[in-house]
């Protein structure tokens, strides 16, 4: 492994209280009452807190459990990306470190070793080492379904503006291992900043797959009052225009829902003085694939190539899974 690199992260804190053995009176009273409950062995989390986590946020707090017990472990894959900020899906379950080539690789108690001889760079904060953002975005396209790599990359590329595609791809082209390099190719290669969000990523990776055209990402829109309206996707020959909206936006963390629905009825009007449909779409249409075939060719859209069926069921899976 390389030294620590100079690398500009916002790691994410633990989501809840993490306590050792030591601070507690009778732990295993606490839980038979069902006040806390075990992350990992010796660690304890309020039972209340643990139970309102979602589950990529109970991911994160066994990744700060298992650095509370192993402070010198070096996070990779799942584990680099959650402390990092950048997606996760679901609960991986498993905690990912890197170690040297002498130590044997496999998993132990929950905690999944990769022994490389590979220099990776790695970084540091508050005491906790991790791949950077770079090596965990490669680290994932070699090993994780590729939508859900894709959604890394982009993030990488997002929260990073010295990043560039061609930096990622030549970490993954100079590695020595070329164990998931060819699988890595496919997410690197389309990789963009532009993509806001988780799910506009995996939509892009889904209407790939579905056999649609790639879509123009950002596109702004003038209406004739002058207001200004920019389209997640838009397929200029067919004149559609795609919104990723995902569930959480009229779920009334953001505002009144009622209010919301009637901006975006308002702003679908804006966009329909130069579009010919706009369509939106959440998780569930994209998981499920068919949902978002009917959406698109409901609009109008086209498809240019067959459907990769066996890629949207591992996308189903991938996405489905707890």
């Amino acid at each position: 492994m390389a030294s620590p690199a100079s690398v500009n992260v916002r790691p994410l804190s633990s989501p809840i209280p993490l306590l050792r053995t030591r601070q507690i009176v009778h732990p295993e009273r606490a839980l038979t009452r069902g006040e806390l409950v075990l992350v990992r062995r010796g660690v304890y989390a309020p039972a209340d807190s643990w139970r309102e986590c979602a589950p990529w946020d109970r991911y994160l707090a066994r990744v700060y459990a298992t650095a509370l017990l192993y402070p010198d472990a070096v996070f990779c894959h799942d584990s680099a990306a959650a402390l990092l900020g950048l997606p996760v899906f679901g609960d991986p379950l498993a905690v990912h470190v890197l170690q040297d080539p002498a130590v044997t690789a496999g998993s132990i108690g929950g905690v999944r070793i990769h022994a490389t001889s590979v220099p990776r760079e790695v970084t540091e904060f508050d005491g906790i080492g991790t791949t950077t953002p770079a090596e965990t975005a490669v680290d994932l396209a070699r090993t994780r379904q590729p939508a859900l790599a894709l959604a890394v990359a982009d993030a990488v590329l997002r929260t990073d503006p010295d990043m560039t595609v061609e930096r990622l791809v030549a970490t993954n082209e100079s590695r020595g291992s070329s164990r998931g390099r060819r699988q890595a190719r496919w997410a690197l290669h389309r990789a963009t900043p532009l993509a806001e969000s988780t799910l506009e990523s995996v939509s892009r990776a889904a209407i790939e797959w579905l056999g649609f055209p790639d879509p123009v990402l950002q596109q702004w829109f003038t209406s004739r009052s002058g207001e200004r309206d920019r389209a997640d996707m838009w397929w200029p020959e067919d004149k559609v225009a795609g919104e990723a909206d995902g569930d959480l936006k009229y779920d009334g963390r953001f505002g009144d829902p009622v209010t919301l629905l009637r901006a975006r009825r308002r702003r679908d009007g804006r966009l329909r003085e130069h579009v010919r449909s706009v369509s939106h779409w959440a998780w569930d249409e994209v998981t499920q694939s068919a949902p978002l075939r009917s959406i698109l060719l409901g609009a109008g859209l086209r498809r240019i190539r067959p459907e990769d069926t066996a890629r949207l069921l591992e996308l189903r899976r991938a996405l489905s899974a707890p």
